[in-house]
Formats: structure tokens, C-alpha cells, sequence
């Protein structure tokens, strides 16, 4: 079945499948605007390398995570490292395939290896979406070479893969096309055997319309090119001797539905637009922030996709300053995924100016980051004795607990003692802002920590040293 995707590029007279399908590139030289990911000696030329040794391909990395936005070629690179290198190609959806499928792939793709030695490509679509039972199931495939896993993600693996398929693999990032990419894809596509064989001819006002309509997704420019053409030829040979009909920017227009908006009118591509919806929403301007909502909508985004990008604003952004802010967009993408589009615009709306009007505070964001950061330079230390859990007998006599201090049963709840390592004793992370909720935490705070860091040796109540919490 993955094969019948390909097949028009070895049929160029075979115009049933779309134009984005049979104007797939057929080997690496032909790929636009990925340079560094198929240069030689990259994991991915050296996958497509036919006639390789045992020993090349043993030296070869055995999973390769593409890492873009959509249309850039992931797919197509997929099929390219098998076509080229012979192997067998098989591909699954992370949106329409279970564990079952991938284990009964899986066992195939073993059977093959052993009995006529061709190895397979196994091409894993959208692997964020895979559960972690199912990228659990891939990597004893992985780690035993009976695939060469090929997966595509549009999502940062650090986030989305788990860390052992992760560890095991190498990510190659893939940009957006440039405009130049996609000129070149336009212009290829007119008059190649394989696309409208210069049946039609495009004006420059249509190719740039169409260049920045596509956003640098090579898909949708190609999708947009062949309704443009079908508009002017209705579908129908050109008659010989006719003059070649002319694409116009009116034509490209014409074929465009609402969904097509400007969303990259002016250069900006998806991740510029995400970032100036994040940037507004974070400078509070809720008008700007609910335009950029708009176009990303218009553009057919995720609304899941903005719904988490709201949750990370609420506790970048916002944080302490009003922690129910957080609440309110966790509710917020809860809905959106309930109720779909279109009527998720209006809840995602509320959200963005819930974020975009509320105070806002980074101090939880900051205090996470310069903690993570002590323990990345190994600023560690060891847990002071009396925090220690004492289960045993034993651990109470190296010491486990003794000296604890049950803080509810001090004044205020607060009893005086060091919860940091020796270490870092008197460290501070978490610097409260002068803003929201946190005007109120920021003088508290203050008082706790000259209660925790008191010379008071006043003996608390006593507590049942058999309670560890």
C-alpha cells in the first residue's frame, strides 16, 4: 500500500493521484531546501546509500526522527532511504494505527530479514502521537536491526518521544522551505512529465501568491498549483495549436476557500505566527492575541495545538501572579477537545484573554530554570539526615529523621530548620513579583524564611517519629 503512493513517480503518465504525489522527489538530488539533512555523510544519505556492506549499514543509524513542520518532505525522505538503499518500505499512521498493527508490521518486517535478507524501512507518521506502550513496542525492533525505523514528528521529540526510543535514535531537524524552494517547486511542476507538462503557464503575481499562500509547506503550494490549473483547463488536454492558458493571481484567488488565509502573508511562516501569539499574550495585548488565534484557525491549525500553547503562557507567563489562570486553560483545552470546531474558537477566545489581561509574573518559570541549572553543574549535596525517610531500625541509627520537626505543630505551621543541602543552604530560587497574587505571597514568603532560617532551638511539641510525611 505504501508503495501505491509512490508509484506515479515511475508512471509519469499516471495523472490519478495528486500533483503533490507525483511531483515526490524520487532520490536526494532532487529534494528542495533541505541541504544539511541529505548532505553526504548525514545519517540520512547514508541510510539511502545502495549497495551498501554489512558493515556500512551496521555503522548507519537504525532510527532517524524527522523533525519539521508540515510539507517540508518527511515522508518522502522516509520513502527515499529505502527506494534507494533497496530496502522494503512500510509505513504506519500514529493517528490510525494501534499495537496490534505495529507488532504484526513488525513481525513481517522479521520474517523478511530472515528469509530473503531485505531489510525494511518502517516509516512511523506523526510518532507523537504514539502512546508509550506503542514506542515501547518499537524498540526491540529498533535495538535488533529488524527495522530501520524512520519516524516523523512535527512536535519536539524531547517532548513527545519517550527517552529510551530517543536515546536511540537520531533527530534530524528539517526547516520550512524558503520562498526560492518553492518558486523552484512551482516552476518544476509546470513543466515536468510528471506534473502539468507545460500545459499551463503561471504569471509571476500567481507564483508569488501562491509562494506565500503556501507558507513554506511544499504540499499546500502544489495542492494550490493544481487548483489553479484545473480553474483554468477544466481538467481537459489543450487543444493543439491553442495558446497555453495563463495562470493569474485573480485565478489563485479564485480557487482559494477561507480556510486559506493570509497566514503567511507577509514571509511569516507557523512558527512565527505561534511565537507572536505567544509574545502578545505574554506583552498583554489581547487584541493582538486573539488575531493571531484568528489566522492560525483560519489556517487550519490544531485548536489542541493552541490549547496547550495557552496552558505554557498561563504558567510562563502568568505563574503566582493568578495561579487560576492555569485552571482556566486547562478547562479551557479540556472543552476544546470535547466540543471541536468551530464552536472551540469561542472557548479558545476566552482563554487567550484570560492569559493576555491577567498580571503577570515569570518568577516560577525563572525559579525552575536556575534549579535545574545548580543541578545540571552538580550543585547537589546530599539530603540533611533529618529529612531523611527511616523506615528501618537501622536508618534511625545512621541517623534518618532524627531532629525532624513536624511543622504543624509550630506556630503558624512553619517550624525553624534547613530543608536544603548543606550546599546550598541559603539559596534562593523562587523571587516573587510585586504583581497579582504574588503581591500578597511575596511578604509571607519573607516572613517563612526568617522563621526557617531562625536559630530557635525551642523543642517542638512531640510528634511520633513513626511518621515519616
Amino acid at each position: 500500500m505504501a508503495d501505491d503512493l509512490f508509484a506515479a513517480a515511475d508512471a509519469p503518465d499516471e495523472h490519478t493521484l495528486p500533483l503533490a504525489v507525483r511531483m515526490r522527489p524520487v532520490n536526494l538530488e532532487e529534494v528542495v531546501g533541505q541541504t544539511k539533512a541529505v548532505a553526504p555523510g548525514t545519517p540520512l544519505e547514508r541510510l539511502a546509500r545502495p549497495g551498501a556492506s554489512a558493515r556500512q549499514r551496521l555503522t548507519a543509524p537504525a532510527s532517524v526522527i524527522l523533525f519539521g513542520p508540515p510539507g517540508v518532505g518527511k515522508t518522502t525522505l522516509a520513502y527515499i532511504v529505502a527506494r534507494q538503499s533497496g530496502r522494503d518500505f512500510q509505513e504506519l499512521s500514529a493517528v490510525t494505527s494501534g499495537v496490534k498493527e505495529l507488532r504484526a508490521l513488525l513481525a513481517q518486517a522479521r520474517e523478511r530479514l530472515v528469509s530473503t535478507g531485505q531489510e525494511t524501512v518502517l516509516f512511523v507518521d506523526e510518532v507523537h502521537r504514539f502512546s508509550k506502550s506503542q514506542q515501547d513496542a518499537l524498540l526491540p525492533a529498533v535495538e535488533n536491526r529488524d527495522v530501520t525505523l524512520v519516524a516523523a514528528t512535527t512536535e519536539n521529540p524531547s517532548f513527545s518521544v519517550i527517552a529510551p526510543l530517543l536515546s536511540r535514535s537520531v533527530v534530524v531537524k528539517l526547516e520550512a522551505l524558503e520562498p526560492d524552494d518553492i518558486r523552484a517547486l512551482i516552476d518544476r511542476a509546470l513543466s515536468d512529465a510528471r506534473g502539468l507538462k507545460g500545459e499551463v503557464k503561471a504569471d509571476d503575481a500567481a507564483r508569488e501568491r501562491m509562494v506565500s499562500l503556501a507558507g513554506g509547506d511544499a504540499r499546500k503550494a502544489l495542492t494550490i498549483l493544481e487548483a489553479a490549473a484545473g480553474a483554468m483547463t477544466g481538467d481537459k488536454p489543450r487543444r493543439k495549436g491553442a495558446r497555453k492558458p495563463v495562470i493569474t493571481e485573480q485565478v489563485v484567488e479564485s480557487v482559494m476557500d477561507a480556510a486559506a488565509v493570509r497566514y503567511d502573508k507577509q514571509g511569516d511562516d507557523h512558527y512565527d505566527v505561534a511565537s507572536a501569539f505567544i509574545k502578545s499574550m505574554r506583552g498583554s495585548d489581547p487584541d493582538a492575541a486573539v488575531h493571531y488565534l484568528a489566522r492560525m484557525l483560519r489556517a487550519g491549525e490544531d485548536p489542541r495545538f493552541i490549547a496547550r500553547r495557552i496552558m505554557i503562557a498561563a504558567a510562563e507567563e502568568v505563574g503566582m501572579a493568578a495561579p487560576q489562570i492555569l485552571q482556566t486553560t486547562v478547562a479551557a483545552a479540556q472543552a476544546v477537545a470535547m466540543v471541536g470546531m468551530p464552536e472551540a474558537r469561542i472557548i479558545l477566545s476566552e482563554a487567550v484573554i484570560a492569559v493576555a489581561t491577567a498580571p503577570k509574573s515569570n518568577a516560577s518559570y525563572m525559579a525552575i530554570n536556575d534549579a535545574l541549572a545548580d543541578v545540571d553543574a552538580g550543585r547537589i549535596g546530599q539530603v540533611p539526615l533529618h529529612l531523611r525517610n527511616a523506615p528501618t531500625k537501622l536508618m534511625k541509627q545512621w541517623g534518618n529523621h532524627e531532629g525532624y520537626r513536624y511543622a504543624h505543630d509550630w506556630p503558624g505551621g512553619v517550624a525553624p530548620q534547613q530543608y536544603m543541602p548543606d550546599e546550598l543552604a541559603g539559596r534562593i530560587y523562587y523571587h516573587p513579583k510585586d504583581r497579582g497574587y504574588e503581591r500578597e505571597v511575596g511578604p509571607r514568603l519573607e516572613r517563612i524564611r526568617a522563621i526557617l532560617d531562625s536559630e530557635d532551638k525551642r523543642r517542638a511539641p512531640s510528634h511520633s517519629d513513626d511518621d515519616d510525611d
